[in-house]
């Protein structure tokens, strides 16, 4: 686990300002930190270093380069309705050096739909002001200051990047202007019931130093021709993977060498082996060999500023189901911009007037459009279904929205991945009832001054009394489910006669603080899904929630039974494995549930629905299996990386576990024989070699004897076994059609001398000594009153009664059963363990715990 946790107190500047005092326009309240980090610095900036305890899994995403330039980042949002405090929470987990949030509105009971952050005791005061001692609490390396004055030219060119939510349409504009003339990077979100917007527009020069994020690409080469332009030939064995416009760099060529480390070149892929370079007329003759590898170049994009590109909009598909949707989408919230002008209100509710309305305005607004912006023939049922629902505030659309648009700041602060280019619709119809006999009334959606009037706008009071009665089980309290149960207490799940269910076993450690946000570094330590349900229970303290402790498995079947599953609605998977998640998959089929599948990776997630009767199950498709690596390649020819990952698994296995397991059973498992000599072929007899070199003639008998090993060990790996290889196969070993036979996919290899100077040969002494001190002490006793712990004091003379006592019960086990004489040899092994000198006073805890 990292180092301890962080501890903050909250401050506000100057006196001790309430959140719900008048204050003025210039005022700000922010969030001091009493207690810096370990390394001297509460803030990010130049001058602050990575806390990798608290990023480690984001740095794997972004890198240390592009965490620097976001954490000099200053980032304003501007809303902070439950939009604004969604991106909010997402861009101050992810590390930018400081947050201002911005509104001059007062909480209303409408905002309760997915404001986490306000509470009813709130209503009636500054939304950004009470929300951002919350939000401060999320980062201690993120300051985050209030303000709730107007958004002038000398206060936003404090900022790099500006974020507006609930912003009317000219404030944009005006403030887009601005934006684009100052270098402010300026990022638009709007949500409206089931529809979602979001504009990007980051300067007419903006440098994308990567723009997907993925490892470069190599392949190895089989032919380059000399022609302009020059054709490159892979190897047939993989296809390269490039794309047109990648830059790419030579090395290991023989004979055409003018290329090894040349500056990079584009391509221009001619097929999935072969792509062409540039002039290779003047080059030398190629010979054979060479790898190609990827260089990622920096791009420069431009973007148009948000008056531009009103009337030439670029859009991003979402959904190719409806590749027409954006363009309507984008006429339709314009529409509800100016009927907001007009009237100073949204459309109500499944009105049938303000509906008709609407579509007028959108027709007008459409006839008056020019060059791409104009729409042929405007959907009237999707311009009516806008009016119906632009009043609505969901929380699971707004946690969409928002995680696009943080992931949108995040772009901006860091230059990798590609931005969106330029806006981006979103809708989720698909959530309303089909056909037009089930259409709401204004009566079923009106507002009942209550937290759920946003929901309640969308999918009426009946829909909302039948989620309060829901009884949900979700599997897990992490990143996933962490968001999963702010989106259930926000939308009503189990407020009423409902339950939530939550278990998780894990406990909360630093690196889960980046992005578990119910989370704080005073949890470290705690249960997850306990923390977790406190945390709810906040937001909304009519959700009832309870939480456990268990694994998900068979052995846990007698607390979720048949009455538990048969008592559920649903269940909602928020692991991190497939073996969980293909068991709940069977118990959700065999009890007819339904399932709420998700999972992330990196910057990818996927989502599953299953439904009884109606979509396959989780388990019905599976990943394509992984391309299995030949042995020949892993032992005596490796040319890629993950070539060598898997030798080193295969070794480590085969050394430290499978090994000693089998040495374990043999002198722990009156039946190991049995078994093993009924395996096939000749396993029997590997099994039973290795099981007597592990307790017999391989068994060290000191610390010095261990370090002995993994000399020899180096020695036989990566010099003998080498040279044997090259004895065999002469570097310049033909083959029978007259070719170079290390050549292509098999690389000559090099034998290494050992020198105790050379840090890779003691790198690699160090942990296969500890390995191998640690298995054969652990692994030669399980006597309850001496287990070997790694904070234990553990003499040499408690290690040696250990062993005394494991060789009388393998002694007694032996006289009460029929084993062969196979299960002999561990006696005299044990014996001779036990003779260990006892002149040194060593304490074993010093090998074991280094």
């Amino acid at each position: 686990m990292s180092s301890s946790p962080l501890s903050k107190k909250r401050r506000l500047s100057g006196t001790e300002t309430k959140t719900g005092s008048h204050c003025s326009s210039s005022n700000s309240v922010r969030t001091d930190l009493s207690h810096t980090p370990a390394n001297g610095m509460a803030k990010n900036g130049n001058d602050a270093e990575i806390d990798e305890g608290l990023y480690s899994r984001q740095l794997y995403v972004l890198g240390h380069e592009a965490m620097k330039r976001m954490q000099n980042s200053n980032v304003l949002i501007s809303g902070m309705r439950g939009l604004g405090v969604e991106i909010a929470k997402n861009v101050i987990l992810g590390g930018v050096r400081s947050v201002t949030v911005h509104d001059q509105g007062d909480a209303e009971w409408r905002d309760l739909s997915s404001q986490f952050y306000l509470r009813e005791e709130d209503l009636g005061k500054n939304r950004a002001e009470v929300s951002q001692p919350r939000l401060a609490e999320l980062n201690n390396y993120v300051p985050v200051t209030a303000y709730t004055g107007a958004l002038t030219e000398d206060y936003l060119t404090k900022f790099q990047v500006v974020v507006l939510t609930n912003s009317n349409l000219d404030e944009q504009k005006h403030l887009g202007d601005l934006c684009h003339s100052k270098g402010v990077k300026l990022v638009v979100a709007d949500t409206r019931g089931l529809f979602g917007q979001l504009f990007c527009d980051f300067g007419e020069e903006m440098i994308v130093y990567d723009t997907n994020g993925e490892q470069p690409l190599s392949a190895m080469i089989s032919m380059i021709t000399k022609d302009n332009p020059g054709v490159v030939t892979c190897l047939d064995e993989a296809r390269h993977g490039f794309e047109s416009g990648d830059y790419v760099t030579f090395t290991e060529i023989q004979g055409m060498t003018d290329l090894n480390g040349c500056q990079p070149v584009e391509i221009k892929v001619l097929g999935p082996y072969t792509f062409s370079i540039c002039d290779t007329t003047g080059f030398s003759d190629y010979v054979r060999g060479g790898i190609v590898s990827q260089v990622k170049m920096p791009k420069k994009i431009s973007f148009k500023s948000l008056s531009s590109s009103m009337a030439e909009p670029d859009f991003i598909v979402t959904d190719f189901a409806k590749f027409d949707r954006p363009g309507q989408l984008h006429i339709g919230f314009q529409a509800i911009h100016a009927f907001k002008q007009k009237h100073n209100r949204l459309p109500t509710p499944w009105s049938q007037a303000d509906g008709e309305e609407l579509l007028t305005l959108a027709k007008e607004l459409n006839s008056a459009q020019t060059e791409s912006a104009k729409v042929e023939q405007l959907d009237e049922a999707l311009i009516k279904k806008m009016s119906y629902l632009a009043a609505g505030d969901l929380s699971p659309v707004n946690a969409f929205i928002g995680g696009v648009a943080a992931q949108e700041v995040m772009k901006a602060s860091t230059g990798k991945f590609m931005p969106v280019m330029q806006w981006l619709y979103f809708d989720a119809l698909e959530c309303l009832s089909e056909g037009e006999e089930v259409m709401l009334t204004e009566e079923e959606c009106s507002p009942r001054n209550c937290r759920y009037d946003g929901q309640i706008a969308v999918f009426g009071s009946k829909l909302q009394k039948i989620l309060a009665d829901q009884r949900y089980f979700l599997v897990g309290a992490g990143a996933i489910g962490c968001e999963l149960l702010k989106n259930f207490a926000m939308i009503g799940l189990a407020s009423e006669e409902g339950e939530v269910i939550v278990t998780d076993m894990d406990t909360i450690e630093k690196s889960n603080l980046n992005r578990q946000f119910l989370f704080r570094p005073s949890d470290v330590t705690k249960m997850k899904s306990d923390t977790a349900a406190a945390a709810v229970k906040q937001m909304n303290p009519s959700f009832k929630i309870t939480a456990h402790q268990n694994r998900v498995g068979p052995e846990t079947e007698r607390v979720y039974d048949d009455d538990f599953f048969e008592s559920l609605n649903g269940v909602s998977n928020a692991l991190d494995n497939v073996d969980a998640r293909m068991y709940m998959d069977r118990r959700c089929v065999y009890y007819r549930k339904p399932l709420l599948e998700s999972g992330t990776l990196g910057t990818k997630g996927n989502i599953q629905v299953v439904i009884p009767f109606v979509t396959e199950s989780y388990s019905s498709s599976q990943d394509p299996p992984e391309k299995s690596i030949p042995i020949c390649t892993l032992k005596n020819f490796p040319n890629a990386i993950e070539h060598t990952l898997q030798w080193a698994r295969d070794e480590f296995e085969g050394l430290f576990k499978q090994a000693p397991e089998n040495a374990m059973q043999y002198l722990t498992d009156s039946k190991f024989m049995e078994r093993t000599l009924k395996l096939p072929g000749a396993q029997p007899v590997e099994v039973l070699d290795a099981v007597y070199k592990s307790v017999v003639t391989d068994c060290p008998h000191s610390w010095a004897d261990c370090v002995a090993w993994a000399r020899n060990h180096w020695q036989c790996q990566y010099s003998n076994n080498i040279r044997q290889l090259l004895h065999n196969f002469p570097p310049d070993q033909l083959t029978s059609s007259g070719a170079p036979f290390w050549s292509g996919p098999k690389r000559c290899p090099h034998p290494l001398d050992f020198s105790t100077s050379n840090f890779l040969p003691s790198s690699f002494r160090h942990l296969p000594v500890k390995n191998c001190f640690r298995v054969s002490s652990r692994g030669r006793s399980k006597v309850n009153p001496y287990c070997l712990q790694a904070n234990d004091s553990f003499s040499k003379q408690q290690w040696i009664t250990c062993l005394r006592q494991a060789i009388v019960q393998s002694r007694d086990r032996t006289a009460h059963t029929s084993q062969s004489p196979l299960s002999l040899p561990p006696d005299p092994a044990l014996c001779h363990i036990a003779d260990l000198s006892l002149s040194s006073d060593t304490d074993m805890a010093d090998h074991t715990c280094c």
